[in-house]
């Protein structure tokens, strides 16, 4: 049984850092014909970032998937030229006018879950257009996931982890209608996340269970990788272009792990349990199993609360104004809280990603146990920081 990929996602060059340690291969996109176009790095930032991924023997895959326009032709030409160029591993695409593209330079070729294929005929009709794999629809179960294993030879690709959309395969048009910014252009405003009453004819309101009526749970299928792993599936993707390094850094440690174990055979419910309890720890909506085992119910939706609910929070601190190499100190200006010796930090800036515990503190050359909003303290760092990278503390949410 060959081993599935992980697929782990990259917003900036720190996301790109934590998951180049688990990953086996990165999706990334621009600010143009992609479905994250609010964040996503520049197009002239595309071949740092294949060369960091195949420094590390990883595959760098980009993001081409939203739908095109005439107006669109011109710039989606110009992006498949430069991930040319660059040498990107495959391209994620759907819209014809791309994959027809893609076809023209020999690139690969993946059709993006946008297509929502959802059957066996729809893969190998792809797969003969040149597809060498299919992100199938995040609305499958899994008894059909196997089913297309069995009569396709195309590989297939499957989300895992992460948020899921009320429509179908992400096609929306309610952000369109509501504030003209097309969920399918890159450009959701996510109004399924805000709260809804129903009222009647006479326009009084409805009593319902909740508020949030449109906002679906995250997926979370980390209990269930023997089963995944066995329908054969080719890789498994982790959703969370829009989050931060951190979540990168947690979620891709936990699947790796999760993935490994099996095939070393010291995979356990227990593990599972603990591995679910981290993901619990960083930005989640709740979790559910989506469609893999049966359509969702009203247990799978954030009916109470449609943002994060993770266990844990980010609190920013200051901001680096210097860095000591030989002394392996930061010196760093408390704008906003304070932070002690043994909090968890982070430090990140547009290239910088370092996690670690505090454990020296100094205070006009004198070591303190804490240093205090408004103040300018040492902290001891082993790796490199820079000025103005952000430092952040990790604290319990409650």
């Amino acid at each position: 049984m060959t081993k599935p990929q992980l697929l782990l996602p990259a917003k900036s060059f720190p996301s790109l850092k934590c998951a180049l340690k688990y990953a086996d291969c990165i999706y990334f996109g621009t600010t143009d014909i992609t479905m994250r176009k609010r964040t996503g790095f520049k197009k002239s930032q595309i071949k740092k970032v294949v060369q960091m991924c195949h420094e590390k023997g990883k595959k760098a895959y980009l993001t081409v998937n939203t739908v095109v326009y005439n107006k669109d032709i011109k710039k989606l030409q110009k992006i498949i030229s430069i991930a040319k160029e660059a040498k990107v591993d495959a391209l994620i695409v759907w819209d014809p006018a791309a994959i027809e593209i893609a076809k023209s330079k020999n690139m690969e070729i993946h059709i993006s879950t946008q297509a929502n294929i959802s059957n066996y005929q729809s893969c190998n009709f792809y797969q003969k257009l040149g597809a060498k794999r299919i992100v199938l629809s995040r609305e499958l179960e899994l008894k059909e996931i196997k089913k297309i294993k069995k009569d396709t030879s195309v590989e297939i690709e499957a989300f895992v982890h992460g948020a899921m959309c009320i429509s179908i395969s992400g096609r929306c048009h309610l952000s369109t209608y509501l504030t003209g910014k097309s969920a399918n252009c890159g450009e959701c405003t996510q109004p399924c996340r805000r709260e809804y009453f129903l009222t009647n004819a006479e326009g009084e309101k409805i009593q319902c269970d909740g508020k949030y009526l449109l906002s679906a749970k995250d997926l979370c299928m980390i209990e269930y990788m023997p089963e995944l792993i066995k329908a054969g599936i080719d890789a498994f993707k982790v959703e969370g272009r829009l989050r931060d390094a951190r979540y990168v850094s947690v979620v891709g440690r936990c699947y790796r792990e999760a993935i490994d174990s099996y095939f070393n055979k010291t995979f356990t419910k227990q593990k599972a349990k603990e591995w679910k309890n981290q993901l619990g720890e960083v930005y989640n909506r709740g979790f559910s199993t989506g469609f893999y085992f049966g359509n969702p119910g009203k247990e799978d939706l954030t009916l109470h609360n449609a943002g994060n609910v993770s266990k844990k929070k980010r609190i920013f601190c200051g901001y680096v104004d210097n860095y000591y190499s030989k002394a392996k100190v930061m010196e760093v200006r408390l704008t906003d809280n304070s932070l002690k010796i043994g909090d968890e930090m982070i430090v990140e800036g547009n290239t910088t990603y370092i996690e670690g515990k505090i454990e020296s503190i100094t205070l006009e050359e004198k070591f303190v146990d804490k240093g205090e909003k408004t103040q300018i303290v040492g902290v001891g760092l082993n790796e490199k920081a820079r000025k103005n990278d952000k430092v952040y503390i990790i604290k319990d949410a409650k």
